[in-house]
């Protein structure tokens, strides 16, 4: 039957705490210091850029949008100097675009607003596979950043370009005639014309190579790959084939192996004719993979690698001797013997970093005959070596490098022992930084080369073999940057642009299209080749993996967040704010513990009086006694006893402003390329103030917010009881709270009439729709302060809720057994105590557009109102800021604009400043202090799709109407459209058995659906 077992979302919350009772009945906790923010912005610097040659090709409506390289503010509208004919005023442009950054990559729409890239979006033409994660749509931001390196400079001073290219080229006169090593040190690049570029410059310097460096290494899974099949790459997995899937360490909705799985996952995990996948986490730290898994089974590495050979020995018949504990083994039994069952369609996928770990990862899919694992079009995206670069950094610290050119990578911040490439950088004759950013690598080389962003570059990428994808400006470049390559066409003698040369190259890559088709797609798929494998002693391998030991002390594992990723952006104010999925606090790093470690070692969170959550220091100290101190603890329900998590991509300090300058940087653990290390750990004096959402906007009690079942169930019961209906009294009888209506509804057949529907099978928690709603409609960012006093601006957020029993049956089956009053308050009592292995739900909410709306009843001014087409609108002008609306809102997703956070500076992000101003969206206002702000369902989205096929003369096309987050969703999570279409898609889910309304009983008819999730357990 239904799922009533109770939820909750931060562990102080079951503590029943006083505060926390507090806080659930006072919206705002604080009073507004009035008097503390009355700051005004100050203007952009000037630029060499003239305003008439940056209007001339760029263009604008408003200087608030326009003003990143004009002498000064400008505060009034300005006219084009000479507009592009191809640009119509108000009218968006798209263009077709692939990034790849070495960490992210995507296939991409980026929409343009008079000459201005103002968001992405995803490329959904077939062949375009990879869609934007939360990272990739905010790198938007990142072209606006007023702390871009804004051209060369040479031993920190202000230089040109043609000085660059003579002191390279007479570095590499001088390397030749003393035999001195010649070095290009660069991220993988996944492009085949600059690899051909670079083999030229190879040719034509025989003392030089090239060395490829990821900053998070895929170094082992890499090395087994080649061993087995030849290549130096990695299997692009298709879990939508893949009936059982089974993970060791991998957190496949994650960066495991550069990420991009979750649309093929999320398919595959909504129930279709009574079928879906089955999925089994085995993992330290609790992932997203973990959260959305059938079943999870938390260990440490240590026991992950027994766990793997026992999978082994169950696949292949092997009987290789394991040391897996007792408490396992049944759970990785049975995980074994249900993909021995699956044959083709099971899966094994594991992120351990250790070659021998991912030779049997081969050996068992090879075995299962995968159909997810396919060795045809593999991934391209990492190529990193950890053996040359520990070798280079040994050359280099011998003075055997003369001349260093590095490009996308920045070693002395992500390197553990970047004070040994400082070292050997020194004995370097010339050490060149090919960077967006003046970094920590490019302040301490002799040239700092300022690189465009890649939304004004040219270039191709090949991210899976057989594909081929290119990458075009859509703007000019805003500052004096040129492209790595353009440089290597200089040093190889080779004239023309590089547009020339991508084009050039692209002709043996584009066979039976052409470039400008390749151009407008964005993406070719040509003629996918597979690679044969050869034999491998995968017994050795086993036997090897087998005799690894437990870790002394605790075992740190090193993760990437799914918000700051490698820190290539820790500069993003976007991604500063996104709340971690999981912890879901922002702007900060922390280490997270299982609780039972926690009590041992005394450390705890708390929150206090003002909402915010507290907790304990500590301190890490390695097996060769280096230290990180102070290090924020979260504990985390889920995590592994005897284990702790700590985020890479903090702790930087150049080229950052002030406000991002937070963190520790984990990659000073990261030794030998390892992120499992042996550390002890330690409490430590003083207490950490996090910005933690979690505490905020609770749950309070409200059980049938998320409605569960299992797959047994779901294919059984009628859907009234896994999918009860809430009931109301009416004349003293018990009857649907549907049939209930306290207003008189209108006619809504007439016209368009928007919904929303949320899968929760589907939703993975990536946030993609959160930083896309930032984007389309100028969410401010508040900074840390204000978070904590539970002041966040964002319109969209998404819960994330734990359960109390370590799986639904036996939620249900205790809850079952209450018998009476006395029973119920304890029993339910108990189940709010936190399990130490809790299932996870992540439930994206916004404003629900409810057609009978408890806002709109009490605004005194009509500052909200309804709609025809469904969704609750909000008169800015009109909102005196009673804030009436947020009291009365039961979904709590009604934000107050405390400040005026565009132009102030006090609030030092993107609207402080005129560059960053330029990511605004003209079609949505920039709403000012003092009134009440929420999600409007992206109005000026539907709008304009309604305009365009009225100005086409034609109907509208299913899928064609969007919200923001709907589009930014790849998983099929989030489905927009028009009910009153019968033939539409969100039409067929409104009639869906599984869907439901929150808070059903509460009689509000919202416009924003919900579907049961299922689980197969």
């Amino acid at each position: 039957m239904s799922s009533n077992k109770k939820y909750w979302k931060s562990v102080e919350e079951l503590e029943n705490s006083s505060i926390v009772e507090a806080l659930k009945n006072n919206e705002f906790v604080e009073e507004i210091p009035t008097d503390e923010f009355l700051g005004n912005g100050d203007a952009l610097a000037s630029s060499s850029t003239s305003r008439r040659d940056f209007l001339k090709y760029v263009g604008f409506s408003t200087a608030a949008a326009t003003l990143a390289a004009c002498e000064g503010p400008v505060h009034k509208s300005i006219p084009y100097v000479l507009q592009p004919e191809q640009i119509i005023p108000g009218v968006a442009d798209y263009y077709a675009t692939t990034v790849f950054d070495g960490f992210d990559f995507a296939n991409l729409l980026v929409k343009t607003r008079e000459g201005r890239p103002i968001k992405i979006d995803n490329n959904s033409i077939d062949g375009a596979k990879f869609s934007a994660n939360a990272r990739v749509h905010a790198s938007i931001l990142s072209l606006y950043d007023n702390m871009r390196l804004k051209e060369p400079k040479i031993e920190g001073k202000t230089s040109t370009w043609s000085a660059v290219d003579s002191k390279l080229k007479a570095s590499l006169v001088d390397a030749k005639a003393k035999a001195g090593q010649v070095v290009l040190l660069t991220n993988t690049l996944a492009s085949p014309s600059t690899e051909k570029l670079i083999a030229e410059f190879i040719a034509k310097n025989p003392t030089a190579k090239h060395v490829v460096y990821d900053a998070v290494s895929s170094s082992e899974a890499l090395d087994a790959f080649e061993t087995v099949y030849g290549e130096r790459a990695l299997v692009d997995y298709d879990f939508l084939k893949a009936s059982l899937i089974v993970s060791v360490g991998a957190d496949i909705l994650g960066d495991w192996q550069g990420g991009g799985y979750d649309s093929g996952y999320a398919q595959g995990r909504i129930p279709k004719n009574g079928k879906m996948s089955r999925h089994f986490q085995l993992e330290a730290n609790m992932t997203l993979s973990g959260a959305a898994a059938d079943k999870r089974v938390p260990m440490s590495v240590a026991n992950q690698k027994q766990a793997l050979v026992h999978l082994y020995n169950i696949v292949t018949g092997s009987s290789v001797a394991v040391s897996l504990e007792d408490k396992f083994k049944a759970e990785v039994t049975k995980a074994g013997q249900q993909l021995k069952a699956a044959g083709s369609k099971g899966v094994l996928v594991s992120g351990i970093q250790d070659k021998n770990a991912q030779l049997l990862v081969l050996a068992i899919n090879q075995v299962l005959g995968s159909e997810a694992f396919s060795t045809s079009g593999t991934r391209q995206i990492r190529k990193g070596s950890n053996e040359k670069v520990v070798q280079l950094i040994k050359d280099m610290k011998a003075g055997s490098v003369h001349t260093l050119i590095m490009s996308g990578v920045n070693p002395v911040y992500t390197l553990e022992d970047s004070a040994s490439f400082v070292e050997g950088l020194k004995k370097v004759n010339t050490s060149v930084s090919f960077s967006l950013k003046e970094d920590e690598t490019a302040l301490v080389s002799t040239v700092a080369a300022a690189v465009p962003h890649y939304l004004e570059s040219w270039g191709d990428l090949s991210l899976t073999k057989g594909t081929y994808s290119l990458t075009q400006p859509t703007i000019r470049p805003l500052f004096d940057t040129k492209q790595f390559q353009e440089v290597l066409m200089s040093l190889n003698g080779i004239g023309g642009t590089y547009y020339d040369y991508v084009k050039a190259s692209a002709s043996s890559m584009i066979s039976g299209s052409s470039w400008n088709k390749v151009l407008h797609d964005g993406v070719h798929v040509g003629a996918v080749p597979s690679v044969s494998a050869s034999s491998a002693d995968y017994s050795s391998a086993a036997s090897a993996l087998s005799k690894s030991k437990a870790a002394d002390g605790f075992e740190l594992v090193l993760y990437t967040k799914t918000g700051m990723g490698d820190g290539q952006q820790a500069n993003n104010p976007w991604l500063q704010e996104f709340p971690d999925p999981i912890t879901r606090v922002s702007w900060d790093n922390y280490v997270t513990v299982s609780n039972a470690d926690a009590k041992k070692l005394e450390m705890s969170n708390e929150i206090v009086a003002n909402g915010g959550l507290n907790g304990s220091y500590a301190t890490i100290t390695t097996a060769d006694g280096l230290k990180l101190e102070n290090v924020p603890v979260i504990v985390q329900p889920g995590q592994a006893v005897g284990t702790i998590g700590l985020a890479l991509g903090y702790g930087r300090k150049a080229a950052l402003k002030e406000e991002m300058m937070v963190g520790l940087n984990a990659y000073s653990l990261y030794k030998g390329f390892n992120d499992v290390q042996s550390v002890t750990f330690a409490k430590a004096d003083g207490e950490h103030e996090f910005a933690c959402v979690q505490g905020q906007k609770t749950l309070m009690g409200r059980g049938d917010i998320i409605k569960e079942t299992s797959l047994e169930i779901f294919n059984t019961k009628d859907a009234k009881i896994w999918n009860e209906a809430p009931m109301v009294s009416l004349d003293h009888k018990e009857v649907e709270a549907t049939t209930v209506d306290l207003w008189s509804s209108f006619d809504r057949s007439v016209g368009h009439h928007f919904n929303l529907s949320i899968d929760l099978n589907a939703c993975t928690g990536c946030g993609a729709c959160v930083i896309a709603c930032h984007s389309e409609n100028n969410v401010p960012v508040v900074g840390k302060s204000e978070i904590r006093r539970s002041r966040d601006m964002h319109w969209l957020r998404i819960d994330r809720y734990y359960s109390s029993e370590s799986t639904f049956e036996g939620d249900n089956e205790r809850k079952e057994n209450i018998a009476g009053l006395s029973s119920s308050l304890s029993t339910f009592n108990e189940m709010e105590k936190a399990g130490d292995n809790p299932q996870v739900s992540f439930q994206p909410v916004m404003c629900q557009h409810c057609n009978h709306a408890p806002c709109e009843t009490v605004c005194p001014v009509a500052a909200t109102s309804h709609g025809r087409q469904g969704q609750n609108q909000m008169a800015y002008n009109r909102c005196v800021g009673t804030r009436y609306c947020a009291n009365n809102c039961p979904y709590k997703v009604r934000r107050f604009n405390w400040f005026l956070y565009n132009g102030n500076s006090e609030f030092d992000y993107h609207m402080n400043d005129d560059l960053g101003r330029m990511v605004l969206n003209p079609d949505v206002n920039v709403r000012s202090r003092g009134v009440m702000e929420k999600c409007s369902m992206c109005i000026q989205m539907t709008q304009a799709t309604i305009l365009k096929a009225k100005r086409e003369g034609r109907a509208i096309v299913d899928g064609e109407f969007q919200t923001a987050c709907s589009n930014a969703c790849s998983n099929g999570a989030m489905k927009f459209g028009d009910i009153n279409d019968a033939e539409s898609e969100v039409a067929e889910l409104v009639a869906d058995d599984r869907m439901y309304h929150l808070l059903e009983h509460v009689g509000t008819k919202p416009n924003v659906i919900y579907h049961v999730k299922v689980r197969n357990t």
